[in-house]
C-alpha cells in the first residue's frame, strides 16, 4: 500500500505585463468569439427592432389680455393645476380607448390581438404619451420665458403618431374651454346663491333691529348720551325749581310774618281808636306814651327777626339775639301795661270825674292803613301759594321724568349688549352682502372676459411635428453595446479558465514555485499532423461563425429595409 502524499498549498505569483500578453495569446479565441457573437446578436436585434417615431407639439400658456388688477379671474386654479386636471381627463380610460379604437387610427392592432385593452391603454398612457412642462423664450427678446408644455406620442407609424398628437392638442383645447366654462358657471351660480342668502339674512336683521328700536324707543344705547344730558338738564331744572320753591316758602313765611305784624298793629290801633277823656275834675288823657314806644319797638324787632330768618339759619346767633330782644321787649310791654292799668285804677278811685269816649282820627287812619296792608299781604300770600302749587307740580313732573330717565339709563347696559349683538350681526351681514355683491360683479365681468377669450388661455405654439426620422432604436449604439458586452463575457470566460489552469506555463513559474536554478529548457514537441488538423478545425469554426454571423446581420438588415412595408 502506497504511503499518503502530503500536498502543500502555494499562493499564485502576481502576473506581470508579459503574463497578460501570454494570456491574450492563449485565450484570444475566448475573447474574440463572445465579442463577435455579441456584435451579431446586437446587430440582429437592432435591425429587427421596429422604428419608433415621436411626434410632438408645443402649447403655450398665454397670460390674460387684461391685467388681473383690472379684472380678476374667477377660476380657482392656476394653469398648471388645470393642466394636471385636463391631463387626467384626457389620459383617462375612455378617452384613450376612443383614440385606440377609432377607425382612422386603429392603434396597437397587434397588441390588442394579444393583450387585453386595459393593458394596451396602460402601455399607451405610461410609455407612449409624454406631457411635460417646458419654458420657451418669448418673442420680445428680453430673455424672459413663457410657461409652455410639450405633448409627444411615440408610435411605429409616423403619420399616426402625428395624428394622435393632433387629437391630443384638440382635446386639450376643448377640455380647457370646457373647464373654464364649467368653473365660471359654477362660480357664478355659487355667488348668486350666496348673494341671495346674504340679502335674506340682511333683510331679516333689519326687521329685527327695527322691531327692537320700536320696542325700546328712548332706551336705545345710541340714545344713552342724550338721556344722560337730558337727565342732567332735568336735574338742573329740578334744582332750580326746588330753589324757587324754597324762595317762595321763605317769601310766604315772610308774608305771614308781615301779616301777623300788620294784624297786631291793626289790632293795636283799633284798640286806640276810642279814647277815654275825663269830663270834670282833672281833664287829662289816660293814654300811656311808653306803651306806644314799646309797641313800636316790638314791631321793629319782629320785622328784624323776619328779615334775619331770610338770611340766617334758625340756629344762627343773630336770630337768637333778636329773639331774646323781642322777648325782653314783650315782657317790658306786658309789665308797663299792667302798671298803666293800676295807675288808671288808682286815679279813678281818687276822683271820679265823668269819663267820655271819642274816636281818635289818627288811630283810625293808621288802623285803616294796616287793614289795607293786611289785604295786600293776604293777596300776596294767595299768589305765593298758587306759585308754590305750580312749582310743586313741576317738581313732581320733573321727579317722574327723572325716574323714567333713570330707569332708561339703568336698563341701557342690558339693552346695549343685545343691541350691540344685533348691530354686530347686521354689520357682518351687510359686509358679507356687499362683498358678495362685489364678487358677483367681478364674476359677471370675468365671465364676459372668459367668453371673449381674454383670460389665461392655451394656444398652439408649435403644431404637431411630422417625424421623418425614427427616434429609436439607435442601431450603432446597440451594436457597440452588444460588442462591448460580448468582450466583457469573453474576459470573464478567459479569466475563469486561467484561474482553473494550475500548470507551470513559463520559466518564471518554475523559478517561483520550485526555487531551483534553471540550467536549460526543452521546447514542447507536438505531432505536426495533429497541429495542422487542429488549425484546420479552428479556421473552419471561425469561417462558419463569420459566415453565419454575416448572413444573420445581412438578413436582418434586408428585412429592415425591404422586408416590411413602409
Amino acid at each position: 500500500m502506497a504511503a499518503p502524499q502530503n500536498f502543500v498549498t502555494v499562493s499564485r505569483r502576481p502576473p506581470d505585463v508579459e503574463d497578460y500578453i501570454d494570456m491574450l495569446r492563449r485565450y484570444r479565441a475566448w475573447l474574440i468569439g463572445p465579442m463577435f457573437a455579441g456584435l451579431v446578436i446586437s446587430v440582429v436585434v437592432a435591425f429587427m427592432w421596429p422604428d419608433t417615431y415621436i411626434s410632438s407639439a408645443v402649447m403655450r400658456i398665454t397670460p390674460p389680455t387684461i391685467s388681473d388688477r383690472l379684472v380678476p379671474g374667477v377660476v380657482n386654479m392656476q394653469m398648471q393645476q388645470r393642466l394636471e386636471q385636463m391631463r387626467q381627463q384626457i389620459l383617462s380610460r375612455g378617452s384613450l380607448s376612443d383614440l385606440i379604437t377609432r377607425p382612422s387610427l386603429d392603434l396597437y392592432r397587434k397588441e390588442r390581438a394579444k393583450l387585453p385593452l386595459e393593458d394596451v391603454i396602460q402601455q399607451m398612457r405610461t410609455k407612449a404619451i409624454r406631457i411635460q412642462m417646458a419654458d420657451v423664450p418669448t418673442a420680445n427678446g428680453q430673455g424672459r420665458v413663457a410657461s409652455a408644455f410639450t405633448i409627444s406620442f411615440s408610435y411605429t407609424d409616423r403619420f399616426k403618431a402625428q395624428a394622435v398628437v393632433r387629437e391630443l392638442v384638440s382635446k386639450f383645447m376643448e377640455e380647457n374651454n370646457a373647464v373654464l366654462r364649467q368653473q365660471t358657471d359654477t362660480t357664478s351660480n355659487f355667488i348668486n346663491e350666496n348673494l341671495k342668502s346674504a340679502k335674506e339674512r340682511l333683510d331679516g336683521l333689519e326687521s329685527q333691529i327695527a322691531e327692537f328700536k320700536a320696542r325700546n324707543m328712548g332706551r336705545l344705547p345710541e340714545q344713552f348720551q342724550s338721556n344722560v344730558a337730558q337727565l342732567q338738564s332735568l336735574q338742573m331744572q329740578l334744582g332750580n325749581t326746588n330753589e324757587a320753591l324754597s324762595r317762595l316758602q321763605q317769601q310766604k313765611l315772610q308774608l305771614q310774618t308781615q301779616l301777623q305784624n300788620a294784624t297786631n298793629q291793626m289790632n293795636y290801633y283799633q284798640s286806640m281808636i276810642d279814647e277815654q277823656v275825663q269830663v270834670g275834675g282833672n281833664s287829662q288823657s289816660v293814654r300811656n306814651s311808653k306803651l306806644d314806644q314799646l309797641n313800636q319797638r316790638i314791631m321793629d324787632a319782629q320785622a328784624n327777626l323776619a328779615a334775619a330768618r331770610e338770611i340766617y339759619t334758625p340756629n344762627h346767633p343773630q336770630i337768637k339775639k333778636i329773639q331774646a330782644q323781642l322777648a325782653s321787649l314783650q315782657k317790658q310791654f306786658d309789665d308797663e301795661q299792667k302798671r298803666d292799668m293800676q295807675v288808671q285804677a288808682t286815679a279813678a278811685a281818687a276822683n271820679t270825674p265823668q269819663i267820655q269816649r271819642r274816636t281818635n282820627p289818627q288811630m283810625a287812619k293808621m288802623a285803616q292803613d294796616f287793614q289795607n296792608s293786611i289785604n295786600i299781604i293776604k293777596t300776596d300770600i294767595q299768589n305765593t301759594n298758587l306759585e308754590m302749587d305750580e312749582k310743586l307740580k313741576q317738581v313732581q313732573l320733573l321727579n317722574s321724568t327723572i325716574a323714567n330717565l333713570n330707569g332708561r339709563i339703568d336698563s341701557s347696559p342690558q339693552l346695549e349688549q343685545e343691541y350691540t349683538s344685533l348691530m354686530s350681526e347686521y354689520n357682518m351681514a351687510k359686509q358679507n352682502y356687499e362683498d358678495t355683491q362685489r364678487k358677483q360683479e367681478l364674476t359677471d365681468t370675468a365671465k364676459s372676459l372668459e367668453e371673449h377669450k381674454a383670460g389665461e388661455n392655451l394656444e398652439v405654439l408649435d403644431p404637431p411635428s411630422d417625424p421623418t426620422t425614427p427616434s429609436e432604436p439607435n442601431r450603432l449604439q446597440i451594436a457597440a453595446i452588444g460588442t462591448f458586452l460580448g468582450l466583457v463575457v469573453g474576459v470573464f470566460l478567459a479569466g475563469g479558465r486561467e484561474m482553473k489552469n494550475t500548470a507551470l506555463k513559463n520559466l518564471k513559474d518554475v523559478r517561483a514555485y520550485t526555487n531551483l536554478p534553471i540550467l536549460t529548457s526543452v521546447p514542447l514537441l507536438e505531432n505536426a499532423l495533429l497541429i495542422r488538423r487542429k488549425r484546420r478545425l479552428q479556421w473552419l469554426a471561425w469561417s462558419s461563425a463569420i459566415i453565419i454571423g454575416s448572413i444573420a446581420m445581412s438578413g436582418s438588415a434586408y428585412y429592415y429595409y425591404f422586408g416590411h412595408g413602409s
